[in-house]
């Protein structure tokens, strides 16, 4: 949906119905999406950038100010995509725009640095202990991660 400065980027909301009033002029009820840096949390480090938080936000707005279709993917089904494109989104936290509160409050993490994933950054799989790492934590760079075809933790290979 347009955005109230020209600059910003184009608010995210899913439709949940469509109204006509007796006039002709067509409304949306729509349940908002918020970008992390939206919320009182802050965008963190494992946020990625098509993250979203689906709020508990309901507002009525004019059918005009719809730009565009996108797609709000679960989190798993998102970390599946082969493609990711202009339109693909994804959601694992729900935003409580009262209580400030998000939903789970826990959830997985990995690594030596223990943080939740984040699919825009790459990580390696260890074939003894099958943990996940960022090349980082593991002093190595994207291009050696990319060039190796099996690799072990060093917890796996003493």
């Amino acid at each position: 949906m347009r955005a109230s400065k020209p600059d910003a980027p184009p608010y995210v909301a899913r439709v949940e119905n469509l109204e006509t009033d007796r006039k002709g002029r067509v409304s949306v009820r729509v349940r908002w999406y918020y970008r992390p840096e939206e919320a009182s949390c802050g965008r963190q480090p494992f946020h990625g950038a098509k993250e979203l938080l689906l709020s508990d936000h309901y507002d009525n707005q004019s059918a005009k100010t719809i730009e565009g279709k996108c797609i709000v993917h679960p989190f798993k089904e998102y970390t599946k995509l082969e493609d990711v494109g202009a339109e693909d989104y994804y959601s694992r936290f729900e935003y409580n725009a009262s209580t400030k509160e998000i939903t789970p409050d826990r959830i997985s993490v990995y690594c030596k640095c223990e943080m939740p994933y984040n699919p825009d950054d790459l990580m390696i799989q260890c074939d003894g202990c099958k943990d996940w790492f960022h090349p980082v934590c593991v002093k190595m760079t994207t291009a050696q991660i990319k060039q190796l075809s099996n690799y072990r933790c060093d917890q796996c290979s003493s």
